[in-house]
């Protein structure tokens, strides 16, 4: 049982003007269902070839923190409750347990590895999929 790599996450103080810049630099593609918007807090871009996603979310702080970029997984098999546990067991540490801040089944769990790097533990597409 793995995980597998969802997007890429970047902190920003304007997502829709980086999210752009990129867009065009990499000539990735928005969402057509969910268009990036000025104004709007996270807005995402994707390689419409391999799938490949960057998301940008704009944090309130003054100064960005050191670690802007990190990995949003997803679990392949288990729930993310089950994943989160099995990485602590694995030797991650828990920063910050977002589950459930948006209601029921929603959120995730931002965590770090031995030597500090972040991440971020999303839903898996079986709860996804149930939630809908």
């Amino acid at each position: 049982m793995a995980m597998f790599h969802s997007h890429t996450t970047i902190d920003c103080h304007d997502a829709f003007a980086l999210s752009e810049w990129w867009r065009v630099a990499l000539d990735y593609a928005m969402d057509a269902d969910d268009p990036n918007l000025p104004g709007h807090e996270e807005c995402m871009i994707r390689d419409p070839d391999s799938g490949h996603s960057l998301l940008f979310i704009e944090v309130p702080d003054a100064e960005l923190p050191a670690k802007r970029v990190h990995l949003d997984l997803r679990p392949r098999e288990r729930t993310q409750d089950d994943e989160v546990g099995w990485l602590v067991g694995h030797g991650a540490t828990i920063l910050a347990d977002r589950r459930g801040t948006y209601g029921p089944g929603t959120g995730w769990v931002t965590m770090a590895d031995p030597e500090g790097n972040q991440f971020c533990v999303l839903r898996s597409p079986a709860e996804l999929a149930a939630a809908d």
